[in-house]
């Protein structure tokens, strides 16, 4: 929709009022002019909404002020970056090399026996203590520590990765 003939003048005569007006808020010339030029766009946009006969200045300042505490809420959410540190702190991980390495864990965990498989799932992740598991599995306590130590050691095998504090030269502890 077209704006009035009356709304399309007082548009070109308010702008060095509305210069003025978004100067003495942001102080910025640059700035004053986005306001400035934002203010015309969003009036011409919604010159239907504009009644004619009523203050067209004052539609138009409440517009600006408006859009200038709209522009300023949002830099307070934003941060300068000049050099682009704080851009380089939010890179995110890639994460494809997490989801390969819990496929990789649910393949070894498969090829473990039942029981220790039972007994790694109950100790390691859901977090049963070894009388928990001992009563959930109906065996002794040292049964589960021995089937947990059991699938432990095979899961490392299977991985290929070097028990934490193990020493390959030790007896029994290498291939």
């Amino acid at each position: 929709m077209t704006p009035s003939d009356e709304v399309r003048k007082g548009l070109v005569t308010a702008i060095p009022h509305l210069r003025a007006f978004a100067m003495s808020l942001c102080g910025r010339s640059a700035l004053a002019d986005d306001l400035v030029q934002e203010t015309l766009t969003k009036a011409w946009a919604k010159a239907d909404s504009y009644q004619d006969g009523t203050n067209l200045m004052a539609w138009l300042f409440t517009i600006l002020r408006n859009e200038f505490y709209s522009h300023l809420r949002k830099r307070k959410r934003e941060v300068e970056d000049v050099d682009g540190a704080e851009a380089a702190r939010l890179v995110a991980v890639p994460g494809q090399l997490p989801n390969l390495e819990l496929g990789d864990f649910r393949n070894a965990l498969a090829q473990l026996p039942e029981d220790q498989r039972e007994a790694i799932i109950l100790v390691g992740a859901s977090g049963f203590s070894y009388e928990e598991a001992a009563g959930v599995m109906g065996c002794a306590v040292g049964t589960v520590k021995s089937r947990l130590s059991r699938a432990r050691a095979r899961l490392t095998e299977i991985m290929g990765d070097e028990p934490i504090g193990s020493d390959p030269a030790a007896p029994g502890m290498g291939a």
